[in-house]
């Protein structure tokens, strides 16, 4: 009889806990026991639960604690410890708690501007309303503002750029998550993981008075419904709506915002939607945003003047923004490869120019375009168009 999910990566987050305990106090011998066994629980989970969407994550954390086991076996080496052999054992258990937060989180403002972001008015102005007024002027907004927005549409359309966008206009801070890090990152405690999460941001939002952004992508890997709970999603999902209800419901002055972003809004429960009361469809570019991002990418290339955005883009119907960048790396990359296997590449005179590429052609753009097909099709824009026919909230 075969381990219930729960109680494998239960056993796995005891090992590695232990491990790390006996890592500290030096016990080499056994902390790489611990860690042996913690791996072999990982292992089996993973070959019990194929489809599991964390296994990425279990995988992370088997090479991790595989790479401390050969640090631990080089016989004469010094190894830092874990964490300070010296320091109490709360002290240790802070240490590994707020090492581990970092990891999951970056803090950095982005140096994203709105000229960034081509097209996706709709979105923009969302964010707008919902952060960077209320931000700059909150006596505007006296019955408060919205606190969840969920952006959502085709992979490559702009959602993460629009939240960095959005964090470069307010003076404050974005913390930005991965959803899959977050559900398991510290095995078998979750749901601790979203508590502390919250427990920080707020806590800078409150201290410092500054508007705080909690972007977290790929929410769905979070927030989903599944057809069998593995990992204690449960907790997890009822401790992110007690967070989001207790961000709601702080009060009208607290500048905490949580921005999801996913491409499968579907798989999110009706619980969770009600919580993100900004639904925004970030959807494909259109005509003139296609031709704008042309304009765009193509600015620093060498190519022949009869090359216009406007054909370009009208090539380009149905593809994503990351689609047509591709389109235009591409196109240098052709002729960059022209060059290096031109008969005289390499054969450049001491104190000449290097060889160039050739100019690019809007003849190499449509044979890039004939090769490459859109990320995204027809059936996954018509599902969207469906969810946002019911759920849509701009």
């Amino acid at each position: 009889m075969s381990l219930a999910p729960q109680e494998l990566e239960n056993s796995a987050s005891k090992f590695a806990a232990e491990a790390i305990k006996l890592d500290s106090q030096g016990a080499r011998g056994m902390a790489i026991a611990n860690y042996q066994r913690a791996i072999e629980s990982l292992v089996k989970l993973i070959q019990l639960y194929p489809e599991n969407k964390l296994n990425r994550v279990y995988q992370e954390r088997t090479a991790a604690y595989q790479n401390r086991i050969k640090a631990l076996q080089m016989n004469n080496v010094e190894v830092e410890p874990a964490v300070d052999p010296k320091a109490t054992p709360e002290e240790q258990k802070q240490s590994l708690a707020k090492n581990e937060l970092d990891s999951l989180i970056m803090k950095e403002k982005p140096n994203v501007s709105w000229k960034e972001v081509v097209g996706l008015d709709d979105a923009k102005n969302a964010l707008r309303e919902s952060i960077v007024y209320p931000a700059k002027r909150p006596d505007l907004f006296p019955l408060g503002w919205p606190r969840g927005i969920l952006l959502y549409g085709p992979p490559g359309c702009g959602k993460t750029v629009l939240a960095a966008a959005t964090a470069s206009e307010i003076d404050g801070y974005f913390i930005n998550v991965d959803a899959a890090s977050m559900m398991s990152k510290w095995l078998g405690e979750a749901e601790k993981n979203v508590s502390k999460l919250f427990q920080m941001a707020r806590g800078l939002a409150e201290k410092e008075g500054l508007p705080v952004i909690l972007f977290i992508d790929e929410v769905d890997s979070l927030l989903g419904n599944r057809n069998s709970e593995i990992g204690g999603e449960i907790r997890v999902k009822n401790q992110f709506l007690t967070e989001m209800d207790g961000i709601n419901g702080k009060g009208k002055d607290l500048k905490l915002y949580v921005i999801g972003a996913t491409n499968k809004p579907w798989s999110l429960d009706w619980p969770f939607l009600r919580r993100f009361t900004k639904r925004v469809y970030v959807s494909l570019p259109s005509l003139e945003a296609r031709e704008n991002l042309f304009d765009l990418y193509t600015s620093p290339l060498h190519k022949d003047d009869k090359v216009k955005s406007g054909d370009l883009a009208k090539l380009a119907d149905g593809y994503s923004a990351s689609d047509i960048k591709d389109i235009c790396q591409s196109a240098q990359l052709m002729v960059v490869n022209d060059l290096f296997h031109s008969p005289n590449f390499g054969e450049e005179v001491l104190g000449e120019p290097k060889a160039q590429p050739r100019v690019i052609t809007t003849s190499d753009f449509k044979e890039i375009i004939s090769r490459r097909k859109p990320s995204v099709s027809m059936e996954m824009i018509r599902a969207y168009y469906k969810w946002t026919e019911q759920f849509k909230a701009l």
